[in-house]
Order: C-alpha cells, then structure tokens, then sequence
C-alpha cells in the first residue's frame, strides 16, 4: 500500500470558501470523510490547529467530522524539521529573513507537513503554488521539491485515488 496523501490546511479552506461549499457540494465533504474512513488521505497535528482557530463553519465542521488520528502528531519529524531548517536557512540569500521566520514558525504547517512528508514519503495535498523566485513567502511547493516530496492540487489526489464526486 502506498502512503496516504498528506493535506494541508488549504484544502479544507479553499473547498469550504470557493470551491466546494457545504450547502452547494456536500458530495465533495461525504467523500472526503470515505477517503479518511479508507486511510486514503490524512494531516498532521499542525493543521488541525490552523483549521480550528477560526470559530466557524470550517472548524466546526473539522470538530464533528475528523477524528482526532486523522492528525497525525509531528513530534517524530523533529529530525526532517532541522535538516528543512538547515535547507531554509542556506537559501537566506534568496528569501528575506522575514520569510524564513514565518516558513519556520513552530506554529506554522508549511514545515512540518514536509518533515513529517519526508519521514513517511507522503505527497502533499495543496492549493499552494510554487514561486521560485520568490522573495516575500517560502511556498510550500518549492520547499517540498528539493526535499523530494511532491505536491499536488485537489483534483490531482481525485484523479490519482479514481475518485468522481
């Protein structure tokens, strides 16, 4: 068996926000919860915090819907998070040191879903673009790649997984 896709927290965001809406697509929300129920897709620890700090709709949603394993603690990955650090930081010419404080951010997923990606060769599940040139922001894409994880978008993972909603 291959490893579960790894999402980020853009993937629940940008489906709740634009793309899949839960009183418009609420098949997209039902097969979300059949791929967590098959161990087809899960998150880490990180995200689910990002997801919950919002009293919303989302985040309630994340409460009723998503058992805690499906967050997978990142505790394990501290050893990928110092080799990412090292990465991060030998790219200082290129990203301000604005971006890499906020890539590095203990609270921040970015870097821990490639940590924990490269501890279980997870893909990662993201809206995130890649931007490699980059200044302002260390886009997750561009971060995974050298590290050999590969992202993809929503609709990629359907494809991959043969899903139709």
């Amino acid at each position: 068996m291959t490893a579960p896709f790894l999402i980020d927290s853009n993937f629940f965001i940008e489906a709740h926000r634009t793309t899949y809406p839960f009183d418009v697509v609420p098949s997209f929300w039902l097969k979300v919860k059949e791929l967590i129920a098959d161990g087809k897709i899960i998150s880490i620890d990180k995200v689910q915090k990002e997801l919950l700090k919002n009293n919303d709709e989302l985040s309630q949603w994340c409460i009723d819907n998503l058992a805690d394993d499906f967050f997978k603690d990142t505790t394990s990955s501290v050893l990928n998070y110092a080799l990412l650090t090292g990465w991060v930081y030998s790219k200082s010419d290129q990203y301000s040191q604005a971006a890499i404080s906020e890539f590095l951010d203990v609270d921040e997923a970015d870097a821990w879903l490639i940590a924990y990606a490269m501890a279980n060769e997870n893909q990662i599940v993201t809206h995130e673009t890649s931007s490699p040139n980059s200044r302002k922001r260390v886009m997750l894409p561009d971060a995974a790649s050298p590290q050999g994880i590969t992202c993809i978008k929503t609709i990629d993972l359907f494809r991959a997984l043969g899903v139709t909603i």
